[in-house]
């Protein structure tokens, strides 16, 4: 069952108090001028403060170069930065050496021929998480509601560290569990009433069901 679980996409307080009481252990904050869920650094540098203690803060940028990190960290301090775009391991490097923080790279499956992309970044990225390959014509690297076959998960190394992402919703999530049972979850447009806008009811119905999937399996 899941160690952690992030609730991706914030730009509210309301948003953020629910990710946070219902248990999120990751919140994160997306800075990509395409998303609907798009924030400003000092808005998130703001939402984030009532994080500290309670969840870790990810900042989620796209192929962001070194001046748009550099404001995105000096405005909002994240715990961990998550890079969703085309980073090669070679980026990733330079990224965690600049700014001390851990990094989670962003990996796009459709098939299981797409795990080939794990070997380059292990040893660099901290962690790692899994999304779908986004449906043709999307500009958005994820966000986009789609899932890819979580079967392809369970050739993974035991001890790989991932957060699943992709598709998920308190409907799907027990199944998602059952088959991949990931170390890790995200979820942003499953919780969200419009593209961008949480629904503080998803949000709990979502946590309802992971502890729903865990009772399960420990029966």
């Amino acid at each position: 069952m899941p160690r952690d679980i992030k609730i991706c996409g914030l730009k509210t307080d309301e948003a953020l108090a629910a990710a946070l009481d219902n248990g999120a252990s990751h919140v994160g904050f997306i800075f990509f001028a395409k998303s609907p869920r798009n924030i400003a650094p000092v808005d998130a540098g703001r939402l984030r403060q009532a994080a500290r203690g309670k969840a870790r803060a990810v900042a989620v940028t796209v192929d962001a170069d070194d001046a748009f990190l550099d404001e995105i960290v000096t405005a909002m301090a994240p715990d961990m930065l998550q890079l969703h775009g085309s980073e090669s391991p070679e980026r990733v490097a330079e990224v965690k050496a600049r700014y001390g923080l851990p990094v989670m790279k962003a990996l796009s499956l459709r098939e299981k021929g797409d795990l080939a992309a794990v070997a380059p970044y292990r040893g660099v990225t901290d962690h790692f998480l899994f999304d779908a390959k986004p449906p043709k014509g999307s500009e958005l690297p994820g966000g986009n509601g789609v899932s890819f076959d979580w079967r392809i998960l369970t050739s993974l190394d035991a001890d790989l560290d991932y957060m699943l992402s992709g598709g998920l919703n308190a409907d799907n999530v027990g199944e998602a569990l059952a088959i991949a049972n990931p170390p890790g979850l995200d979820i942003s447009s499953g919780v969200e009433s419009a593209p961008g806008v949480k629904d503080v009811r998803l949000i709990a119905e979502f946590f309802q069901a992971v502890r729903a999937a865990r009772k399960i399996r420990a029966a």
